[in-house]
């Protein structure tokens, strides 16, 4: 393809990344934009024009934008929704014939994975889950490493999401601003889904590099895993602290601080994934 025309979906936080990037690599075109909120769809239509990119010729706004987006002359369709949206606008890009890359986690049950494998295969389209974390500095010297086979056999691997969230979790949104420093999600998205439920919310951080040196899916596969998790704490003990008598400190949260998986790949290789978005930790991915 000598020309890819986009339709980027979602433009808080994460989706103003692709709407910078996108158009300085050549043959790339941002055609269409869409978000719930008209500030967010102005805010990169002036960044466009400012930095001497064309700007989209189709905006939408609105709850059922994406549907719209999805429905135009366009190749591909860049999500970069909350959580809950990754498998609905995913679902009706191929539905409209258009290739799909969408934000992790791709999808939030085990029928969403489900029905994203079986629309790609009965369309024929890519549908990828986009993991920045496989492309950084140090996981690519590894993998390279791994490939030339100076690290030896892969016998075990451990990983994870730590990366203390409570602020950004309770801060309110700046709609008008949706850069992601000092800024909260719209309608506390993330904050409500880690008070539903328990588990790894956001397991591909860590795990997607070591997919990458263990070939999951390209030879080993998962077979089984075991999942446990620790009391939760410093969410609540964070919001009566920082915003008492408000309904953040009424907040009940389900998910624990420290959640630990092992998984057992067919090959007989285990690997460590843990999962803390709320303790007053450093940032890290273990590797």
């Amino acid at each position: 393809m000598r020309r890819i025309r986009v339709g980027v979906v979602g433009l808080g936080a994460r989706g103003e990344g692709p709407v910078w990037r996108l158009p300085c690599i050549p043959g790339v075109e941002i055609v269409a934009l869409c978000d719930l909120y008209q500030e967010r769809v102005d805010y990169e239509q002036k960044f466009l024009r400012d930095h001497g990119h064309p700007q989209a010729k189709f905006t939408f706004t609105g709850p059922e934008g994406y549907k719209r987006l999805c429905q135009l002359d366009i190749d591909l369709v860049y999500n970069t929704t909350s959580w809950d949206m990754h498998a609905p606008v995913a679902l009706e890009a191929m539905r409209n014939g258009k290739h799909v890359l969408t934000e992790v986690p791709a999808v939030t049950s085990v029928d969403e994975a489900w029905a994203l494998v079986e629309m790609a295969e009965k369309t024929r389209l890519h549908c990828t889950m986009l993991e920045n974390c496989c492309y950084g500095e140090t996981e690519l010297l590894y993998l390279n490493l791994c490939r030339q086979g100076r690290i030896g056999e892969l016998v075990h691997a451990e990983c994870a999401y730590i990366h203390d969230l409570r602020e950004e979790n309770y801060l309110e949104p700046n709609i008008a601003n949706p850069y992601w420093e000092n800024n909260g999600y719209v309608g506390h998205w993330r904050l409500r889904h880690d008070a539903a439920h328990k588990g790894n919310q956001y397991p591909t951080h860590g795990l997607g590099p070591v997919c990458q040196y263990m070939n999951i899916n390209r030879g080993d596969r998962f077979d089984y895993l075991v999942s446990l998790e620790s009391m939760q704490a410093n969410y609540e003990a964070y919001a009566k602290a920082v915003y008492p008598g408000t309904w953040k400190s009424d907040l009940r949260v389900a998910m624990g601080d420290m959640n630990t998986t092992l998984v057992k790949t067919a090959k007989g290789r285990s690997i460590m994934i843990q999962h803390d978005v709320s303790s007053p930790r450093p940032y890290s991915r273990l590797n």
